[in-house]
């Protein structure tokens, strides 16, 4: 059996879900549930490589960090920004905090990571993995017939 909890209500009013709701509870329900701060992924094939886009705008190359430990490359950002603005009459102190982590399980033996590389360029870091040499494909050949 399951319950439902339902209301006479057609429409719940703004003030009754704003009462319901716990203002001190910092858990995920009180911020966006569409994780907006987790930046977009594109990851591409090539013969030569697999490349990863992450779009994250807005932000410096000193920002990132990307590691790779064993099969598991590790990117991640954070940003910090402090103002502080005082006059005689007031002072006012603003403050953010953004950070993100991403990793990614990369396959055993697919990837040269000696010769990975990143650049940030216009909000996107592009993370190229190039592939093991054994890994790429060959051109067809012909084989003589003896």
């Amino acid at each position: 059996m399951t319950l439902v909890k339902t209301s006479d209500k057609m429409f719940p009013s703004f003030f009754d879900n704003f009462f319901s709701r716990d203002l001190m509870d910092w858990n995920n329900s009180n911020f966006s549930s569409t994780n907006s701060t987790l930046p977009a992924v594109n990851i591409r094939e090539t013969d030569e490589s697999f490349l990863i886009e992450v779009a994250a705008p807005g932000l410096a190359k000193e920002n990132f960090r990307v590691n790779l430990n064993r099969n598991r490359l590790v990117i991640s950002s954070e940003q910090r920004n402090e103002k502080d603005q005082s006059d005689k009459k007031y002072s006012r102190r603003e403050f953010s905090y953004q950070s993100f982590e991403r990793s990614f399980f990369l396959p055993e033996g697919t990837v040269d990571g000696d010769r990975i590389n990143a650049k940030y360029i216009d909000g996107i870091l592009l993370v190229t993995l190039p592939k093991r040499e054994e890994i790429k494909p060959k051109p067809a050949r012909e084989i003589e017939i003896m």
